[in-house]
């Protein structure tokens, strides 16, 4: 796949580059080593202040990078906008908190008495330069949010993105420059994916984190496997909206308009499968599908436009093939379904009913504004059909009974669990799956702690 920036609107290439030749990947893992062995004595104050500085010069740079991120793959600039703001609250959180969150830790007295020492610490230390593989769906957040506790913990960052999406990346490497960071803390590699291998088994890489398709997190966590390295990956979704009888109807449906068209439909985290009590199920159906119809779609650039292009050729195919699969074995379209006439790589609002477990879009992410609507029985049919995946990454439900709820966060495969409310991430609490959504955790402590050596120092008495 080249290097470039093909507007997803009209198909036009706007912008190539080159990949960078073996002697300059070789300059800047150089680089990134000498970087790393004097960066990571730092305080938390002097990174703390550098990360203030990078979220300050991204706010200034809001609607500039917002146009830049939504020409390159489509997302309405408002929305585009909004990422850019949702990422230097990220690195002010990180700024202020990343102290608190990598504290000494003491063990009880007891414990460290009854090991002999005097005294035990925990230490959070650095592990080195850390390779991140993003992808292009949130081409500024799914950076920022591996990057900004990164560099507060005293790594230093080699960011190999998604191909499409070089202005963006260009553009992370440029902010933390301008922002003061030592050269060499954070650099982007203009590379292709035949690369990352060779980048990845260099021993001054000590980890990887991926965000991306599940082959490419294979790909990545069996070379690191054979190196001995540690990965966090954040693979695909195909979560679950479950709306219960209590559940308040106009809300839910409301809410499942956003939670499966934001971004384009093109969100790990959106719901994709909506599982809907029969009680309740037709007032919703009839309120989400005319939600699903309303929206507008258009130039990503006008900030009226609610739905853009996909952000490729063969992703509009590939969603195209599930759901054509889908209808030839059954399924009822409620609305869109059918390609738009016209240049761009445009895919409609879409509500499929009647799926069964026999249609690929059951079990394969649709990655497009493209929602599956079950109707159940109730909540043990429910939570089934929710499970009934290879993924989990978060789900959604919606009910006014507690013990439903309860009842639910215990039993849903899944790294999140929405109670009445639309999965987001935010820089305070855990962000991950299980089953093939992947492993390890971003953002929160947990996320900071990723690539960390996690020390044990004992002192004898």
């Amino acid at each position: 796949m080249p290097i470039a920036t093909v507007n997803p609107a009209n198909g036009e290439t706007l912008k190539t580059y080159d990949a960078l030749g073996e002697e300059e990947i070789e300059r800047r893992l150089a680089t990134a080593d000498t970087t790393f062995r004097t960066y990571r004595t730092t305080s938390f104050a002097q990174r703390a202040r550098l990360l203030h500085r990078a979220a300050e010069l991204l706010d200034e740079d809001a609607d500039a990078v917002a146009q830049v991120m939504t020409t390159e793959m489509g997302k309405p600039v408002r929305q585009a906008r909004a990422e850019a703001a949702k990422c230097a609250k990220a690195m002010h959180w990180y700024a202020e908190h990343a102290e608190v969150l990598l504290t000494d830790v003491e063990p009880s007295d007891a414990d460290v008495k009854d090991s002999g020492a005097s005294r035990v610490l925990v230490r959070y230390r650095p592990l080195g330069p850390v390779l991140a593989v993003m992808p292009w769906n949130f081409p500024l957040w799914q950076v920022i949010r591996f990057a900004a506790p990164a560099l507060m913990a005293g790594n230093v960052g080699l960011l190999k993105h998604a191909s499409n999406v070089p202005q963006t990346a260009l553009y992370l490497e440029d902010l933390f420059r301008r922002a003061g960071f030592p050269e060499g803390c954070f650099q982007t590699l203009l590379i292709g994916s035949g690369a990352v291998e060779d980048i990845l088994r260099d021993p001054r890489v000590r980890a990887a984190t991926l965000t991306g398709s599940e082959p490419a997190g294979r790909a990545v966590a069996s070379v690191a496997g054979d190196e001995v390295k540690k990965t966090v990956l954040e693979l695909g979704g195909s979560d679950p909206y479950v709306v219960l009888p209590s559940a308040d109807i106009e809300q839910a449906a409301r809410v499942a308009v956003t939670a499966r068209a934001q971004n384009n439909g093109q969100s790990c985290i959106a719901a994709k499968r909506f599982i809907v009590h029969a009680d309740v199920y037709d007032a919703f159906a009839e309120r989400f599908v005319a939600g699903m119809r309303a929206l507008r779609i258009g130039d990503p650039l006008e900030e009226e436009t609610e739905i853009g292009p996909l952000s490729s050729e063969q992703g509009r195919e590939d969603l195209e093939g599930l759901v054509e699969e889908a209808v030839e074995s059954g399924a009822t379209v409620l609305c869109g379904g059918e390609r738009p006439d016209g240049p761009g790589w445009y895919y409609p609002p879409t509500v499929l009913a009647d799926v069964t477990p026999e249609m690929r879009i059951h079990h394969e992410e649709a990655f497009g504004p493209v929602a599956t609507l079950y109707r159940v029985a109730g909540l043990d049919e429910a939570i089934a059909i929710a499970n009934d995946t290879p993924f989990g990454l978060s789900s959604n439900v919606w009910t006014r009974d507690s013990a439903e709820a309860d009842r639910v966060v215990r039993d849903l495969e899944a790294g999140a669990v929405y109670v009445n409310g639309m999965t987001a991430s935010h820089p305070a609490f855990p962000f991950g799956g299980v089953k093939r959504s992947g492993y390890g955790r971003e953002l929160s402590g947990h996320g900071i702690r990723e690539f960390c050596n996690i020390t044990t120092v004992w002192h004898g008495a």
